[in-house]
């Protein structure tokens, strides 16, 4: 074997060229160079978002802060691989949370690094907006929140010109501070708060079907049955017609829990009554989730499957 920068001769297991000096170890990013040290647990390159070829998405991911919040991401039975992701924070000395759900669209380019992105950029600005105190109100934290999310997500580099659309995801983030809930999203990915007598969906998903329900064109049991009927109309990404998050605040009216999933969760669930239901009270926010995740592997697991919950 020859170094192909000065063609002295090398032996296997070398991590030298002894002529040249040249390092014969691959990269910790094969795409732009970035050393071991710039690589994620899961493979991404925080230099460029490269994921390693060596390291595909986690099946399934917990992810833990406290006993009141955690988020769980699980590929479920069908796909092949994990396009959703999770992000949360928790800000103990502004008494403060933040939790971020994205759902990679699998019609995309990269959707996994797509989801990933998103959710990490965005938990990250609202974290440092939370912590500096830099903002004027929680609405323009969102905002500015799911706008990075956006910046990462179209700076993902792409092949163009595949059969794929550029790198796009569904993105839902929440920002919890004392009493008060802002919820920004785009797509289908939902908030609800669940709590006795009380339990809500406070997103409405931004869907063809919500769309021609809204303006009359079908009934609602006629446009369920249209292929078209889990069609999202806003997303984040290159392409993204109307990028602008719809934003909603929440007052916490009592104890209760706030929340964020995909639709790999909630397409199996007929109503808010089954979604309270299936909320033991009394437990810790991993228990919830573990078994939000669960009853959605268990009604089929056709989709990746994302929950993120907050005890309150």
């Amino acid at each position: 074997m020859e170094c192909s920068k000065c063609g002295g001769a090398i032996q296997e297991g070398d991590r030298f060229c002894e002529e040249c000096g040249t390092s014969l170890s691959k990269p910790g990013c094969e795409k732009c160079g970035a050393g071991l040290e710039e690589i994620d647990a899961d493979g991404f390159c925080a230099n460029c978002g490269f994921r390693r070829r060596d390291n595909p998405p986690k099946d399934r991911v917990e992810t833990v802060l406290s006993p009141n919040l955690a988020g769980i991401t699980d590929r479920g039975l069908r796909h092949h691989r994990n396009e959703d992701y999770v992000a949360c924070a928790q800000i103990d000395s502004k008494n403060a949370y933040v939790l971020v759900v994205c759902d990679g669209v699998s019609s995309s380019e990269l959707p996994e690094l797509a989801a990933k992105a998103a959710a990490t950029s965005a938990c990250r600005a609202v974290s440092a907006a939370i912590e500096t105190q830099n903002f004027t109100s929680l609405e323009e934290v969102m905002q500015s929140a799911i706008s990075a999310a956006m910046a990462s997500v179209c700076a993902i580099p792409y092949t163009k010109g595949t059969n794929g659309d550029p790198p796009s995801t569904t993105i839902v983030a929440s920002v919890v501070v004392d009493r008060s809930v802002t919820i920004g999203w785009l797509g289908d990915s939902r908030a609800y708060w669940i709590s006795p007598n009380q339990s809500r969906q406070l997103t409405k998903d931004d869907s063809w079907l919500n769309d021609v329900i809204t303006t009359g064109e079908m009934t609602e049991a006629e446009a369920r049955k249209s292929p078209h009927a889990h069609a999202i109309t806003r997303w984040l990404g290159e392409d993204a017609v109307n990028s602008e998050a719809s934003i909603v605040n929440f007052d916490i009216p009592n104890s209760g829990y706030l929340l964020l999933c995909t639709d790999g969760f909630w397409n199996y669930t007929t109503d808010i009554a089954q979604i309270d239901a299936l909320v033991k009270s009394d437990v810790d926010a991993v228990t919830v989730a573990r078994s939000l995740v669960e009853f959605a592997v268990g009604s089929g697991g056709q989709d990746n499957i994302s929950v993120a919950i907050l005890c309150l």
